[in-house]
């Protein structure tokens, strides 16, 4: 099954698209999940300008590359989450505004709302992200938190991201959720919660990054099976545990690559996550979108982390079911 491999820029955005562009072609990459950055793709830009996307399409073809997805992580992470400080480092200047909490959600909620346009233009099929949540913070349950209030954050997120789908509908887009923690769906349960909370319109999918699922002691084959159908896009990114009997699997507020870390990111193929596994899975529920490559390893530079990846993949996409069934001689006579 021939799926295309893309490096995923959002971890490459100091870097200017025509440079990265040649480095990811030398690599022999075949396309980017390119991230909504104003060195990258100006999202606000693209809203009033189509001749900017034909522009950035034109300088990836000019390099043999495909946008298979946008990744707009820090625009959607604004949608539906209880705003605060935070954000005005990951939001263009034009969202953020005065940083009313009110109005940078109604401004994100309009921006994600435009861009389903801009990725049809683009080539792209599918726009990669984050949701915010109204009750990540609500994880532990205390203080006390009812039922009701998790209700009501459900269908917050619902309100407030239906008519942004809308807009996926009608330009023939989707959105892929990634499954992380601080999103509306971060694990195995909370995934069914929040697509029964969309009513699991098609418009509506998910994006399975393995290295979030590892320190929470999920299985990423397993999700991947049991949401075949809501499966649109797939991260390529490796992790690690840290069993000391000191560090925890909340990380402590330690920064990345901290030793007493309970757990890290690393490039794929240096951690412990089964990717064989998953692409065996890939193979049998018949998944033929992007594997994307994201590099988040503070112990790797990523010149050399991304070529090297991109070389452990593709030998790993050998792995393919076989057009022969190995008991076939046993019952041919």
């Amino acid at each position: 099954m021939n799926r295309p491999v893309n490096l995923t820029t959002v971890q490459w955005t100091d870097m200017p698209l025509a440079e990265l562009c040649g480095h990811a072609a030398a690599w022999g990459y075949d396309g980017l999940t390119l991230a909504c950055h104003p060195r990258h793709f100006d999202a606000e830009r693209a809203r009033t300008d189509p001749a900017y996307v034909d522009e950035v399409r034109g300088l990836l073809r000019s390099h043999g590359l495909r946008v298979h997805a946008l990744a707009a992580h820090m625009l959607g992470q604004a949608v539906c989450d209880p705003v605060d400080g935070r954000h005005r480092a990951i939001l263009d200047p034009a969202v953020w505004g005065d940083g009313d909490p009110e109005g940078v959600r109604r401004r994100a909620a309009a921006a994600m709302t435009a861009l389903p346009a801009a990725a049809a233009r683009l080539g792209a099929d599918t726009v990669v992200g984050f949701t915010g949540s109204p009750v990540w913070h609500m994880f532990m349950l205390f203080p006390p938190v009812g039922q009701d209030d998790i209700d009501a954050g459900y269908a917050e997120f619902a309100r407030r991201w239906n008519p942004v789908l809308d807009a996926f509908d009608d330009a023939g887009v989707r959105f892929a959720l990634e499954v992380h923690p601080t999103e509306i769906a971060y694990d195995y349960w909370t995934t069914a919660r929040t697509l029964d909370a969309v009513g699991h319109r098609p418009a509506f999918g998910l994006n399975l990054d393995p290295s979030h699922f590892l320190w929470q002691g999920l299985d990423p084959a397993l999700f991947a099976y049991d949401y075949r159908e809501r499966l649109y896009h797939v991260d390529l990114k490796d992790a690690v545990l840290r069993r000391d009997g000191r560090a925890g699997r909340l990380a402590s507020h330690l920064p990345w690559s901290d030793p007493r870390r309970g757990w890290d990111f690393v490039s794929f193929g240096h951690g412990e996550i089964d990717f064989e596994s998953l692409i065996r899975t890939l193979n049998a529920i018949g998944y033929d979108g992007p594997l994307s490559v994201e590099w988040e390893d503070a112990g790797m530079d990523r010149m050399t982390a991304a070529p090297q990846a991109l070389a452990r993949v593709r030998a790993l996409a050998e792995v393919r079911p076989s057009a022969a069934a190995f008991d076939a001689s046993f019952t041919d006579r």
